[in-house]
Order: C-alpha cells, then structure tokens, then sequence
C-alpha cells in the first residue's frame, strides 16, 4: 500500500514556500499556495513564473514540461 501525497499545501508564498511550491509541482504534485494577502501570493506565484522562465532559458527545464507555458 502507497502512502505517497498527491496534493500539498504551502503556507507562505515568499522565497521559501515558492520554492517548496516549486519543487513540489515539478514532482507532479498539486499545489495550493497561501499567504495572508492576495498580494503576497501574487509576488509568489509571480516568482515561481520567473523560476520557471529562468530554467527554460538556462535549457534546464523543458518548457513542454514547465506549467508557466
């Protein structure tokens, strides 16, 4: 029996949890990213597009693979 997560929840959309949140949808899983204002997780998800952008321009992501296309 797998006990694996499919889906994960990260609290904070600054440097860290947008990396986690990263990390985790590269893996396959669904991400939901939450902060305490719209604000702030419109600069996270803002920063997870540059992340995304950056390593299909350095050839390290193929943008197929990437969610930011």
């Amino acid at each position: 029996m797998s006990r694996g997560a499919d889906r994960t929840v990260v609290l904070g959309a600054g440097l860290m949890g947008s990396g986690i949140a990263l990390v985790c949808a590269r893996a396959g899983m669904g991400v939901t990213l939450v902060d305490t204002t719209l604000a702030a997780a419109q600069r996270g998800l803002a920063a997870l597009a540059r992340q995304e952008a950056s390593g299909i321009a350095a050839g390290r992501l193929d943008a197929a693979e990437s969610g930011a296309t």
